[in-house]
């Protein structure tokens, strides 16, 4: 069998033409046999034919197809289209280099009733580089206070801070006004304060009475993707045209955790300040994307799934999110259910077959020694937004998948400078691919994200315009990207 791989390895391609276009290779030869036909008989002849058929039966077959094909546009979903986004910019004030951060947590004590010890400081620093961050994350202004502050007032002034520079830079870029917007969905899991953060945005431009407006909380880090399903769901309904804004966060100051339970001491470490802003539209007019799939995976029915990633207090009252062990497990078996329904629906026909074979033989034979054929989905997508969730998820996604490093790099970049910004890692990801200038037209995008559920939600967009400024998040820093991560960050 080895020594037949390279032999079939140069079939492929001949063998995936000849499938993908399988109808236009069936199609020739019916056509040339047709017209050898109409040749023999003669055109004297086939007039003959023609004026024999019944005008009934002409009118039937002009006017079938041409109903069909009507009622067939009338009752297809309206595409959706992504006018453009934008990402929250950092500033070098928010930055916390992995030095300060340790020196900070050490200092935590002065919390009242707060646990850390050295023993929590000394994982934190092996996690820390162990996670493939970097030094320029950021943390929002009240964690750079000690003690950090966690009220209510200072989780405000993060969530206008964020949202709000985002939407301004959205707002800039498209040219749309807030008056014009007719649907707002905002994704914030861990923060929910009243009144709710479509009524701070709605406050803050002006927007009108009537705009449809859901705030979507507790859902994880793949919210963003479940914010841009409900939007593309309410553009179904809403009037030709209309534009919907959806806005990606995780609020980060209430959230600090100050015991010393390691599991609830990763996101510490882990999550970052960040948000996003997207426009999309059922008007094609000036929009950059299309969006072509969005799939959504929910595995809660089971114990182990629901708790992987929970939102609890330890026994001394602390309150944090506890990060399972079993979660990437749990992950994978997640994105394999996610795979299983997006496959069909992105996978060319080639790719399609020969996993429908493998899982017959598999079957038929009942013969655990025939591997189950993995698709490739680099034939169905030029890159690859994977959530920054942590050097293990993207490690993982990356031999599940198959992709080289090149297909990960947006990921792991993202997760470098800006650490894991939750729902909104994957908007980072798309701009550094367009900052890069990797961006083509009719290129496709296969978002990935993962969240509390557990969750695994997939988007797949395809590119209409490549931004002619792509720089956004990425205008500091770019040039300097990639960077090299050692590898005892890598494995």
């Amino acid at each position: 069998m080895s020594s037949s791989s390279p032999q079939l390895r140069r079939l492929k391609p001949a063998y995936q033409c000849v499938v993908n276009n399988f109808l236009a290779v069936l199609a020739v030869p019916l056509a040339v046999a047709g017209a050898v036909g109409a040749a023999r008989v003669g055109p004297e002849e086939l007039l003959a034919r023609m004026h024999a058929l019944r005008p009934a039966h002409v009118f039937l077959a002009a006017f079938l197809p041409a109903a069909a094909g009507i009622l067939y546009l009338m009752m297809r979903p309206r595409s959706v289209y992504l006018v453009d986004y934008a990402c929250f910019r950092t500033k070098p004030s928010h930055r916390v280099p992995f030095g300060t951060f340790l020196e900070h947590a050490k200092l935590v004590t002065f919390i009242e009733g707060a646990s850390i010890d050295e023993r929590s400081v000394r994982f934190m620093t092996r996690l820390l580089e162990r996670s493939g961050l970097g030094e320029e994350t950021c943390l929002p202004p009240a964690h750079h206070f000690i003690p950090p502050y966690r009220n209510l007032e200072a989780s405000r002034d993060e969530v206008e801070l964020v949202i709000f520079s985002a939407i301004d830079d959205l707002l800039a870029k498209t040219g749309i006004r807030p008056d014009a917007i007719d649907l707002l969905v905002v994704n914030c899991s861990l923060f929910a304060p009243i009144p709710s953060f479509t009524d701070m945005i709605i406050r803050k431009y002006k927007m009108r009475s009537d705009i449809r407006n859901v705030h979507l909380s507790g859902m994880g880090c793949s919210a963003g993707l479940v914010s841009v399903g409900l939007a593309r769901n309410f553009l179904q309904v809403a009037p030709r045209g209309s534009h919907a804004l959806v806005v990606s966060t995780e609020t980060i100051t209430p959230n600090y955790y100050v015991g010393k339970e390691r599991a609830m001491l990763l996101p510490n470490c882990l999550f970052r300040m960040g948000g996003a802003a997207a426009l999309l539209s059922t008007s094609r007019a000036k929009a950059r994307f299309r969006l072509s799939r969005v799939v959504r995976t929910l595995t809660g029915a089971q114990d182990n799934a629901y708790r992987c990633v929970y939102q609890e207090e330890d026994d001394e009252g602390h309150r944090g999110i506890n990060l399972n062990k079993d979660l990437m497990t749990i992950a994978g078996d997640a994105l394999k259910a996610n795979i299983t329904a997006i496959g069909p629906l992105v996978l060319p026909a080639s790719e399609q077959l020969l996993f429908a074979l493998s899982f017959i033989a598999r079957r038929v034979f009942n013969n655990k020694s025939i591997k189950p054929y993995l698709p490739d989905f680099r034939m169905a997508f030029e890159h690859f937004c994977i959530h920054a969730g942590g050097r293990a998820v993207i490690d993982e996604l990356q031999n599940s998948l198959g992709l080289s490093d090149e297909h990960v790099e947006a990921s792991r970049m993202a997760l470098h400078r800006f650490g894991n910004t939750s729902s909104s890692s994957l908007w980072y990801e798309l701009a550094y691919i367009e900052a890069k200038g990797r961006m083509r037209r009719g290129d496709r995008v296969w978002m990935i994200g993962f969240g509390s559920g557990f969750k695994c939600n997939s988007a797949a967009w395809e590119c209409i315009e490549p931004a002619r400024d792509a720089q956004g998040p990425w205008a500091d820093c770019v040039s300097r990207y990639p960077v090299d991560i050692p590898e005892v960050l890598k494995h």
